[in-house]
């Protein structure tokens, strides 16, 4: 599977491919590397986002491993634009299930960042984040696309 790697303000992150989509991103630096069109093009996206453009993820081929229900979840936060947060429940609303099923798929989210779980929080609070630093990784996202 090929898969590219990149330094970030999160640290190194890892991007993985399979079949012309993007199926991973995951912290730290994968220990084969190997260059494709699109993992280039994923890769130089997350660089001018992480320099603070708003970049839509949205046009990126993937196909994150889950559940039937879990994808519905995942489909509903690729719908978030840049910059703008949605609650649980409402997401919840618009996948079905609950607030707490909703956290779950969020938290086994594959393709954070792309598919922006970091973009749904609590009421009066911020949740959870599955980054490897936790919720200082969702405040900084948060922040880079909020200009705080």
């Amino acid at each position: 599977m090929p898969q590219i790697s990149l330094h970030s303000p999160l640290g190194a992150l890892t991007i993985s491919e399979d079949n012309g989509k993007i199926v991973a991103l995951d912290w730290g630096w994968g220990r084969d590397q190997e260059e494709t069109p699109l993992l280039v093009e994923v890769r130089d996206l997350l660089e001018r986002y992480f320099d603070g453009d708003s970049v839509d993820f949205r046009t990126i081929p993937m196909e994150p491993y889950g559940t039937s229900y879990r994808l519905r979840v995942w489909e509903v936060l690729r719908g978030i634009p840049y910059g703008e947060t949605r609650s649980y429940a409402q997401v919840a609303a618009l996948a079905g299930g609950s607030p707490r099923s909703v956290g779950g798929a969020a938290g086994a989210n594959p393709i954070p960042i792309l598919i922006p779980c970091h973009r749904v929080v609590g009421t009066g609070h911020l949740g959870g984040y599955s980054g490897a630093g936790g919720l200082d990784d969702k405040t900084m996202l948060l922040g880079l696309e909020t200009g705080e």
